[in-house]
């Protein structure tokens, strides 16, 4: 079993580590983009192309599952993506866990970085999913990209930013980008009184191991690691992360 993932930088670490938290055997194949980070600021199209361009470097290992682990990418290239590698190869997208954290009827707030806060995607999974939930908005500027360089204090001040911003009574909050399940122990500390966090990591492991099925070769449990294109080892930033830890721990490259 071998399972390709494609982000900008590491915010693909939540998902991959889920995905080798079920099935240790499973050969990874990481594909991140530092010569083109962030997406997030460049248009649709250019995400698109770049997105392409580590999804086809993956590709080339000789994936079984592609795995679009960006809420930007998904938004942009999923479609492109799915037409040129579907149906041989599945693709699975990412999408924030508003149905889950709306299903109580609670006080729910999406984190999301501030292009995807108050997109029409985004309102559109509010009100396909949101219910009778009040969902909140509360744009993060600047978060992922202190996760992405382990920036601890411009993690703490980001945090904390969102922390007053997030409504009084929130019960669910939703993280819309990859990047911050990488610290929702430190998101979940910022909030006052019992919040549940929401994030997508399980839920995409779940889906690319349903789409694999259950006759899927074993694995090594390798991982490789690809920056734009090149060979290349985790980032020293991805270490400073527990799901980084945990695939370099248990890689057999």
């Amino acid at each position: 079993m071998k399972i390709a993932l494609v982000d900008s930088g590491i915010g693909l670490l939540a998902a991959a580590a889920a995905i080798r938290r079920a099935r240790p055997d499973a050969d990874l194949v990481v594909s991140c983009d530092p010569d083109g980070m962030p997406w997030g600021p460049r248009t649709p199209e250019d995400i698109t192309e770049h997105a392409l361009a580590c999804a086809r470097a993956a590709v080339a290992h000789g994936p079984e599952a592609l795995v679009v682990a960006c809420n930007t990418a998904t938004v942009h290239a999923l479609a492109r993506l799915r037409a040129e590698f579907e149906p041989g190869l599945p693709v699975v997208g990412t999408v924030p866990a508003i149905k889950p954290a709306a299903a109580s009827g609670g006080v729910v707030a999406i984190w999301a970085t501030s292009r995807t806060t108050g997109s029409a995607y985004q309102r559109g999974l509010i009100a396909e999913f949101g219910g009778a939930a009040r969902v909140h908005e509360v744009a993060c500027p600047e978060l992922a990209e202190a996760v992405e360089r382990a920036d601890q204090a411009a993690i703490s001040a980001a945090v904390a930013s969102a922390a007053a911003r997030t409504p009084v009574g929130t019960t669910d909050v939703v993280l819309g980008c990859t990047h911050y399940e990488l610290i929702d122990d430190r998101i979940a500390a910022a909030l006052p009184g019992p919040v549940r966090l929401h994030g997508s990591a399980d839920a995409i492991a779940a889906q690319t191991l349903r789409r694999l099925g259950p006759g899927t070769r074993p694995g090594g449990g390798t991982l490789t690691v690809l920056h734009s294109g090149r060979p290349a080892s985790l980032a020293a930033e991805a270490l400073a992360y527990p799901q980084g830890e945990l695939l370099a721990a248990d890689a057999r490259v």
